[in-house]
C-alpha cells in the first residue's frame, strides 16, 4: 500500500471513532509523519477469536479501544439476537478488572447491548474474572463479557466473552461472532442505550453465594490453620476476595502484601504483572521473611490464576510450578470426593502427564483437551452429560485450576483457599506440602517439566516457524536428545476420529521412551514453543532433588536438540 493509503485509511477510522483522545493519537502520528506506527496501527484488525478481544490499548484498527469494543458488542449483540431464542429475556453478565480503561468500555459494552433491546446484569465494582463467570451461571445468562487483560502488561486490555452455558466461547461460536462484527463497518452509526431501563447492578448477595458454595465445596477438615500466610493479589481485584475466602475458611493469619492489594491499573511495583515472571514476587518474600510465613499464595491482576511458593527442607523459598500445584490439588479434591459416580479429571494437552498416572491411582476418568479452560469444561460438560462421570478437577500448567461446579473457568480465589486448605491437613499429619509433593512422586513417578519458546519476529520468521512445522510433519526423528522415539502424532490431522475438545490444532506430539515432546507455534507471539515432559521411577531410597535436578537437565537437553533438530538454533 502507498504511503497516502495509510493515511486515508487513519482519517476513515477517525471518522467513525466516539473516542477523542484516540483521534487525537491518530491525528498526531499523521502531522508528525509516523507512518511506520499508522501502518502498524492501522493493518490487520484486533481478531476476535475464543479468547475474545486482546490488545494494546490506543488509536487505529489494531488497537484495543472504544471503537472495537463497540463493534465487537454490536456483532455479539447480532449473534444473540440470532441464535438465542430468549436473547431480550436473557441477560448478558458484565464486569470488568482493574485496568486504566475497562471502566470505559464496560460502560459502551452495556450502551451497545441496550441499544440493542437486551437485557444487562453488571457489576459496579471491579470483579475478578471467575465472579463472572460465577454470575453468568447463576443468572442464567446468554452470554457473559469480562473486560480484562489478566496478566499482561499495563498497556494492553481486553474483551472476554462466555457463551450461555457459562463457560468461554468456542468454535464455531467464535467464527460466527467474529463474522458479525466484520459486518459492523462504523462504530459510530451503532445504536446506544442510555436510559438503563434494560440494565440492573448485581447484588452483593451473588458474591455472598459465591461464598456459599465455595464453603460447600472444600473438604470439611477439622485441622488447626494457626500458620502464617502471605497473599498478594499483584496490584489487581483479588485482595478482597480472596482474604473472605481464607478468613471464612479459618485462616487468621493472613498477611496482604500492602503495597500490591488495592487495584492499580499502572501495576507500580512490577515489571509485568505475572506472578510467574522473575522478580514479581519479591515484596511477598520479603513480607514472609518478616512474618515467619509458611506459604505464600498470588494471583494474577484478574485472579483466575494462583501461585504458589512453599518452604524447603533448607527453610528456602521454593516456587511451585502450575503443574505441581495442580497434581497437589488434583490429589487433595480426588481423596475428598465421592467414588460414584466416577469421579473425573482434566488436564489440557501441554500440562504435566502426571495427572493420567494419579487418575490411575483413584479409578477416576483422565482426558485432556486442548490448551485453555474453555476446552477443559466444555469437555467436562460433554462427559458428564453421557453419565457415568462427576467432574471433580481440572487444571493447565499455566497456573490455571478449577474445582468443582463452582466456576466454569480457572478460578483463582477457590484455588487459593483449597490450596492453604491442603497445607494445614498436611501440617496437622505433620508433612510438608514439599514432603506430600515427594511422596507422590515416589507413588506415581517423578514427572518433570520444561519448555523452550524459540522467538522469530516478522514475516521472515514466520515463515521459518512454517517450515519447521513441515519438516517434523514430514520426517520424525527417531532420536532427540538420547531418547528413543517410538511414535508421532499430528493434530492437524485426524480430527474427525477426536472428541470436540481435541480439534485440528498446529501441533505435533512426540512419544518418547521416558516421556513426550509437543511442538507447536504460539497463537498470540511470534514463538514456536517445545515442551518436554519426562519420567523416572524412583527407587525407595533414591534423592528426589538429585533425581529431579538429573531429570529436568535430561527435559532441557531433550528440549535443546528438538530445537537444533527443527533448524532454528
Amino acid at each position: 500500500m502507498s504511503e497516502k493509503d495509510v493515511v486515508e485509511r487513519a482519517r476513515e477510522w477517525m471518522d467513525q471513532d466516539p473516542s477523542a483522545s484516540d483521534r487525537d493519537e491518530l491525528a498526531a502520528l499523521i502531522a508528525e509523519d509516523k507512518r511506520d506506527e499508522l501502518e502498524e496501527r492501522m493493518g490487520a484488525e484486533l481478531e476476535f477469536g475464543t479468547a475474545g478481544l486482546r490488545g494494546i490499548v490506543g488509536g487505529g484498527r489494531s488497537r484495543m479501544n472504544l471503537a472495537n469494543v463497540i463493534r465487537t458488542t454490536r456483532g455479539l449483540a447480532d449473534y444473540l439476537l440470532a441464535r438465542v431464542p430468549d436473547a431480550k429475556t436473557l441477560p448478558v453478565v458484565l464486569g470488568r478488572d482493574g485496568r486504566l480503561s475497562s471502566d470505559d468500555f464496560m460502560r459502551a459494552t452495556r450502551q451497545v447491548l441496550e441499544g440493542a433491546s437486551i437485557p444487562v446484569r453488571y457489576f459496579v465494582e471491579p470483579v475478578p474474572t471467575p465472579i463472572v463467570a460465577y454470575a453468568a451461571r447463576q443468572l442464567s445468562a446468554s452470554a457473559a463479557v469480562c473486560i480484562t487483560a489478566s496478566h499482561n502488561p499495563p498497556e494492553y486490555n481486553g474483551y472476554k466473552v462466555y457463551a450461555s452455558n457459562a463457560a468461554q466461547i468456542v468454535p464455531p461460536v467464535d467464527g460466527e461472532i467474529a463474522g458479525r462484527i466484520a459486518r459492523v463497518e462504523s462504530a459510530a452509526k451503532v445504536k446506544l442505550g442510555g436510559a438503563g431501563e434494560l440494565s440492573e447492578a448485581i447484588p452483593a448477595s451473588l458474591v455472598d453465594r459465591y461464598f456459599a458454595e465455595l464453603d460447600a465445596l472444600r473438604p470439611k477438615l477439622h485441622v488447626d490453620r494457626d500458620f502464617a500466610i502471605v497473599y498478594t493479589p499483584m496490584h489487581g481485584v483479588g485482595g478482597k476476595f480472596v482474604m473472605r475466602g481464607l478468613e471464612q475458611t479459618g485462616f487468621r493469619r493472613v498477611h496482604a502484601v500492602a503495597e500490591q492489594f488495592e487495584p492499580d491499573g499502572h501495576f507500580p511495583t512490577v515489571k509485568f504483572p505475572n506472578p510467574e515472571e522473575q522478580g514479581a514476587l519479591d515484596l511477598s518474600l520479603a513480607l514472609a521473611k518478616e512474618c515467619d510465613a509458611e506459604l505464600i499464595l498470588a494471583n494474577d491482576p484478574d485472579a483466575d490464576r494462583l501461585a504458589v511458593c512453599v518452604k524447603t527442607f533448607t527453610g528456602r523459598w521454593l516456587q511451585l510450578t502450575g503443574n505441581q500445584i495442580g497434581v497437589l490439588l488434583a490429589d487433595f479434591m480426588l481423596a475428598a470426593a465421592p467414588a460414584t459416580p466416577r469421579r473425573m479429571v482434566i488436564s489440557s494437552i501441554v500440562s504435566s502427564p502426571m495427572l493420567a498416572a494419579l487418575a490411575k491411582h483413584y479409578d477416576a476418568h483422565w482426558d485432556q483437551t486442548l490448551t485453555g479452560f474453555k476446552w477443559i469444561w466444555n469437555a467436562a460438560m460433554d462427559l458428564e452429560a453421557k453419565g457415568g462421570v462427576n467432574y471433580v478437577f481440572g487444571f493447565e500448567e499455566a497456573i490455571g485450576y478449577s474445582a468443582g461446579h463452582l466456576v466454569r473457568d480457572k478460578d483463582g480465589i477457590s484455588a487459593a483457599v483449597l490450596f492453604a486448605e491442603m497445607a494445614a491437613a498436611l501440617k496437622a499429619g505433620g508433612k510438608s506440602v514439599l514432603e506430600h509433593l515427594h511422596e507422590l512422586y515416589r507413588a506415581h513417578g517423578l514427572w518433570v517439566s520444561t519448555q523452550k519458546s524459540v522467538t522469530l519476529p516478522g514475516a521472515d520468521g514466520a515463515e521459518a516457524i512454517a517450515s519447521a512445522m513441515e519438516r517434523l510433519r514430514a520426517s520424525s526423528p527417531e532420536r532427540v536428545g538420547g531418547a528413543e522415539v517410538l511414535g508421532m502424532t499430528d493434530y492437524e490431522q485426524g480430527a474427525a476420529d477426536r472428541p470436540r475438545w481435541l480439534p485440528s490444532a498446529n501441533l505435533v506430539a512426540i512419544e518418547l521412551d521416558s516421556g513426550r515432546i509437543l511442538v507447536r507455534p504460539s497463537g498470540t507471539e511470534p514463538k514456536l514453543k517445545i515442551y518436554v515432559d519426562l519420567c523416572q521411577q524412583l527407587d525407595s531410597e533414591q534423592s528426589i532433588t538429585g533425581a529431579e535436578d538429573d531429570l529436568a537437565a535430561r527435559a532441557a537437553s531433550v528440549a535443546e536438540d528438538m530445537a537444533k533438530l527443527l533448524e532454528l538454533t
